[in-house]
C-alpha cells in the first residue's frame, strides 16, 4: 500500500529516489493508493493516477477516500470490501486473423499453471487462463493471480487473488491460512477481515453476491 501526501509533488520526488534505489521494488505489484490525506482540489491530484502509471506502478484501487469523490471516475473506485479498480483487461478479444491451417505441432492452450517452488517475497505468479497451484508456500509480500482458482497445498501468507478476469465461481483454498489478503473476482478481504479462528488451518473462500466467504477445511 502507498499512502500519498501533500505536497504531492514533493512525495512523488520521494516515490522517485526510492525506485531509483531498487528499480524492479514495484514489478509485477499490485498496489492500493490510501488517499486518506489527499483531497481532490490539492495541487496533482487530479493527475496521481498518471503519475502512477508513468511510474510502472499498478494500482487496483483505493481506500480512504470519500464515496463523493470518485464519482468523476478520477481516481477509480474504491476498496471497502467491494469491487477492486483498475485490474487489467487480459479478456478482451484480439483483431480476427486471416483464417489458416493449424499448425501441426501446435500446443494444447493450458488452462491450468503449476508451480512446483515456492513463492518467494517480492514474487508475482500471474496466470488469466485457469487455476494456479502452488505446492509450496506463498511468502509475506507475494502474490498469486488466478483467471481461475487458487490451490496453495503449502502456508498462504501473501496475497492470492481469484478470478481476477471475471469469474465469480473460482475459489481460494490453502492447507494453512496465513494471508495478508484474498480477493475472487475483484471482491477482497483483508486479514484483518478474517475470523482468527481461520487462521492457521486449512480453508477455502469463495463468493457469495458481494461477499467472500470462508470455512474452514478440516
Amino acid at each position: 500500500m502507498l499512502g500519498p501526501e501533500p505536497p504531492i509533488a514533493d512525495w512523488l520526488a520521494v516515490l522517485d529516489e526510492q525506485i531509483g534505489r531498487s528499480a524492479s521494488i514495484f514489478d509485477g505489484r499490485a498496489v492500493v493508493l490510501d488517499l486518506a490525506a489527499v483531497r481532490p482540489d490539492m495541487p496533482g491530484a487530479d493527475t496521481l493516477m498518471q503519475q502512477m502509471h508513468a511510474r510502472g506502478i499498478r494500482v487496483i484501487g483505493v481506500e480512504g477516500v470519500d464515496e463523493a469523490w470518485l464519482a468523476g471516475g478520477m481516481w477509480g473506485q474504491k476498496l471497502s470490501g467491494g469491487r477492486l479498480a483498475g485490474v487489467p483487461d487480459l479478456t478482451a478479444d484480439s483483431p480476427p486473423a486471416a483464417a489458416s491451417a493449424p499448425p501441426a505441432e501446435a500446443e494444447p492452450e493450458a488452462y491450468s499453471l503449476l508451480v512446483e517452488e515456492p513463492v518467494r517475497s517480492g514474487q508475482s505468479v500471474v496466470f488469466p487462463r485457469g487455476d494456479v497451484t502452488v505446492i509450496g508456500s506463498v511468502a509475506s509480500g507475494a502474490e498469486v493471480f488466478a483467471g481461475g482458482s487458487v490451490h496453495v497445498y503449502g502456508t498462504l501468507r501473501g496475497r492470492a487473488v481469484a478470478g481476477f478476469t471475471g469469474n465469480a465461481r473460482a475459489r481460494v483454498f490453502c492447507s494453512r491460512f496465513q494471508a495478508e489478503l484474498l480477493s475472487i473476482d475483484g471482491v477482497y478481504k483483508t486479514a484483518d477481515d478474517v475470523d482468527a479462528r481461520l487462521r492457521n488451518r486449512p480453508v477455502q473462500a469463495w463468493l457469495e453476491g458481494n461477499a467472500i466467504v470462508m470455512a474452514a477445511l478440516d
